[in-house]
């Protein structure tokens, strides 16, 4: 099963392009990410739909961001690209008459849900302005440098 990484994507993105001097065309972006700029354009229309970045068209035109990155969350992010499920482990679908898989498949769910809270919480107290201050502390150059 492919993993969905749009989140990691995206957030790769946009702390590039806060470090990125001009707009980054969708171009640039798929050489990075080693995919199709419509894909690009695609994924990043949920992020300027929530106002993250803008797009500007034309010559010289591209992706930039529209407000500071200590605005924007993980959690900001998971939402904009579409809210990918975050685990790909679960029950078996469908109503059942066996108690022990109604046993099985309730704990799964409860353990599912908690752990989803959990982490929900967790993308929603760290910013991108955290991340992007951990990688100056780190490796203390700007980060267009390395794809």
């Amino acid at each position: 099963m492919r993993r969905d990484s749009r989140l990691s994507r995206m957030l790769h993105v946009l702390l590039h392009m806060a470090r990125h001097d001009g707009p980054m065309t969708s171009d640039a972006i798929a050489t990075m990410l080693r995919t199709n700029p419509v894909v690009v354009r695609r994924t990043m229309a949920g992020l300027r739909d929530a106002g993250y970045v803008r797009s500007e068209k034309g010559h010289g035109g591209g992706w930039a961001l529209a407000c500071d990155l200590d605005a924007i969350s993980l959690l900001d992010v998971h939402r904009a690209v579409g809210g990918p499920q975050l685990f790909a482990i679960g029950n078996e679908a469908g109503p059942t008459h066996c108690l022990v898989e109604k046993l099985v498949n309730e704990a799964l769910e409860d353990a599912l849900r908690e752990a989803e809270a959990l982490l929900i919480a967790r993308f929603g107290a760290v910013s991108l302005g955290e991340l992007a201050r951990g990688f100056d502390a780190d490796y203390a150059g700007p980060l267009a440098s390395s794809p």
